[in-house]
């Protein structure tokens, strides 16, 4: 009988599994071409039309016209906006989770919460906008029960077509983000964390001081650059809420391609494209400080 040589190599007395196509990528395929023709592809041409004149010609004067004094105050405007909108969602979406996750509440509660936030996350534009003056506006129904119980909400100043009075409508689908994408985090919490803690003597205010502040820290802070980024591009609840008085960027974005007046589509993909470099950074810091936080979860 004859037998296979020892010495010949052991890859030569073994066929080679013939190659399969795989078909998993197929499925990612409407992803990415959406993603391409809706996303990369606009990018590209915000990029191309920002630096070029009507005529098509090479120019940087639609860059520097960035720098002009209605732009920049619209462009600090907005930062403000989404700043003050994003620290106020940041601590009042913490503050419900920590009361969901940690503070043992019913569990049907927790659902109830997590449900509506899915909702209300998504919930902007117009009907935001009408909801919200048909609750605070003037002749809104809140404003009228604080008037007959004595209580004059407009006296005091507040006007809900004013710069806090948008933060507070923004805080609608903040606050419920925030309860979203924190939840993960608190609940990556180790209770031998706080045990180790406890039986070494340590209150709770110094168990969240040295060891559950620093832990949450990346997330909370990764939160607030994303609830920033969201808000920054917020379009359709101010235009519904204060018309084009209020100027913020992307008001100002839509005069510049659709308006009759202020008509210079290059100089508003401009504009667009500043916001998209802002919340480039923006959310590259959340995506890095959210990196971190995975870390200490492990």
């Amino acid at each position: 009988m004859n037998q296979i040589d020892s010495r010949a190599p052991l890859s030569s007395s073994i066929k080679t599994a013939p190659r399969r196509l795989k078909l998993d990528w197929l499925g990612a395929l409407p992803y990415f071409g959406f993603t391409f023709l809706f996303l990369i592809a606009p990018i590209f041409y915000l990029i191309i039309g920002a630096f070029q004149n009507p005529e098509g010609d090479f120019t940087f004067d639609n860059m520097s016209g960035l720098t002009n004094t209605q732009i920049a105050a619209s462009y600090w405007l907005s930062i403000r906006l989404s700043l003050a909108s994003a620290a106020v969602g940041t601590v009042s979406g913490l503050l419900l989770a920590h009361a969901l996750v940690l503070g043992r509440l019913p569990l049907w509660l927790r659902r109830a919460l997590t449900a509506f936030s899915g909702v209300a996350s998504n919930f902007a534009g117009v009907p935001l906008a009408f909801a919200f003056i048909a609750t605070l506006g003037r002749g809104g129904l809140v404003t009228v029960l604080m008037r007959e119980l004595g209580f004059n909400l407009y006296g005091t100043g507040f006007s809900l077509f004013s710069f806090w009075g948008l933060a507070i409508t923004y805080l609608y689908f903040q606050m419920p983000l925030m309860l979203l994408v924190i939840t993960p985090a608190l609940e990556g919490l180790r209770n031998e964390w706080r045990e180790a803690a406890e039986s070494l003597g340590a209150t709770s205010v110094q168990y969240w001081w040295m060891v559950g502040g620093p832990v949450l820290a990346p997330s909370v802070l990764g939160c607030f650059l994303l609830l920033f980024a969201n808000a920054f591009g917020t379009l359709a609840t101010v235009i519904a809420l204060t018309g084009s008085n209020f100027s913020v960027v992307p008001i100002l974005l839509f005069q510049q391609i659709r308006g009759n007046v202020l008509y210079n589509p290059n100089l508003g993909y401009a504009l667009a494209l500043g916001m998209i470099l802002i919340m480039m950074v923006s959310n590259l810091l959340y995506l890095l400080l959210r990196s971190r936080a995975e870390r200490w979860q492990k």
